[in-house]
């Protein structure tokens, strides 16, 4: 019997379990999942707790209730991966398992304290709501909160969903104008890119929305140290900026134990082929998800596009066969704009978001770059159709590949 080991019951690790279960001959196969968690969390959902928008339990089930019978759950965390021996050791009575495939879905955390200072003023008026802890603690202290400079810093890139920071800060204006006390607080986005986003066409489009919304970008702060004790932070190049709360996304980082295994990068994201989901340095290593080092958002639309190019990769794989599905880096990303309207953007590795409609072209219906009550209805459905649907391993009736059909380049 060969062993088919995964690692991360998360998004793309509980996607692909469903999935290899289907193809994988049982006859032949013993499918293991591992991870140390026992409740599996709808990230997108953490962004509506502060706000009160989301009550805490719509965003959490039981990861057992997404693994398919016929796969072995492992409830344990993960000492040590050793690729050259094809084997893994579970901090669970030092278990090793050793495994004939592997796929690593071990996802991403923040590193607050990558930022000197940060731990001081740590949810007191200091926050990162990219964790379920972080949303509730926020939550408790927007409570509170009557007025002030509240100010949204990333440090780094790649993080979790890159327009989240953006949806925040339209959620937070939103919020702020529903409590009558808009006018009393000062929206602050400081962010190491040139502009509010990563592609020249959505940062222009994005950045005029922003500025609409009396939302202040300040482009290109490298966030070098947080003066807790003044309510300060300051960049490399000499700027600062006071805050009344400092809402962080900190640097993001790979998993503890890919640090201990050696197999990352810098991050601790893994080197992995950028088309066929396969580490670049053992044949028998997939990677999907926030673990990978790819150019493309860690989001779960991407994880949801990779996951049909990679069964397709792997089957090829044990079969002999040459890796002929290519992942193009598709993302789709719905932001949520406030006053129940939302945003749409559609891009893959080389094509930036475009205007147009998605996902057909002339018919549609969400219109990209472009607000609108439809893809907000969009946005709010996409949490059914994760629980439901994506999880599930169940094939969506949409092409994972990116299309350019209906869209259109616009000049800024």
């Amino acid at each position: 019997m060969k062993t088919f080991l995964i690692l991360g019951a998360g998004t793309g690790g509980t996607m692909m379990a469903n999935k290899l279960l289907k193809r994988l001959d049982p006859k032949e196969w013993k499918i293991i999942l591992v991870d140390k968690d026992e409740a599996h969390y709808y990230q997108p959902g953490f962004l509506f707790i502060p706000f009160g928008y989301y009550k805490p339990e719509a965003v959490y089930q039981p990861k057992k209730k997404f693994v398919p019978n016929g796969v072995e759950f492992i409830l344990s965390d993960i000492e040590l991966i050793e690729p050259e021996a094809s084997q893994v050791t579970l901090t669970k009575n030092n278990q090793v398992i050793h495994y004939d495939q592997l796929l690593i879905a071990t996802g991403t955390d923040i590193h607050p304290e990558e930022i000197d200072g940060m731990l001081d003023g740590w949810r007191k008026n200091i926050f990162d709501y990219y964790t379920f802890d972080g949303a509730m603690a926020l939550k408790d202290f927007l409570k509170n909160f009557n007025g002030g400079r509240v100010v949204l810093n990333i440090k780094e890139m790649p993080i979790k969903c890159p327009v989240a920071p953006l949806e925040f800060l339209f959620l937070a204006d939103y919020y702020f104008t529903q409590r009558g006390i808009r006018n009393k607080v000062d929206l602050l986005f400081t962010t190491p890119l040139t502009g509010a986003f990563t592609k020249p066409i959505s940062s222009k489009m994005l950045g005029d929305v922003m500025e609409k919304k009396g939302i202040r970008t300040e482009a290109e702060f490298d966030v070098m140290e947080v003066d807790a004790a003044a309510n300060i932070i300051r960049g490399y190049d000499g700027r600062e900026f006071e805050y009344d709360l400092l809402i962080t996304i900190p640097t993001n980082m790979g998993s503890d134990v890919i640090k201990r295994s050696g197999m990352g990068d810098d991050l601790y994201f893994i080197p992995t082929n950028k088309e066929t989901l396969r580490s670049d340095k053992y044949e028998n290593v997939w990677v999907i998800g926030d673990a990978a080092n790819l150019p493309a958002s860690k989001a779960g639309s991407v994880v949801h596009y990779a996951a049909e190019t990679l069964i397709e990769n792997i089957m090829s794989a044990l079969e002999g066969k040459p890796l002929t599905a290519k992942f193009d880096g598709h993302s789709t990303c719905h932001i949520v704009s406030g006053f129940n309207k939302s945003l749409l953007i559609d891009f893959s590795y080389d094509t930036e978001p475009l205007t147009g409609l998605y996902p057909f072209p002339v018919v549609g219906p969400f219109p990209l770059l472009k607000e609108s009550w439809l893809n907000y209805i969009g946005k709010l459905s996409f949490k059914w159709i994760y629980w439901n649907i994506m999880l599930r391993g169940i094939p969506f009736p949409l092409p994972p590949e990116y299309s350019a059909a209906g869209k259109k380049q616009v000049s800024i």
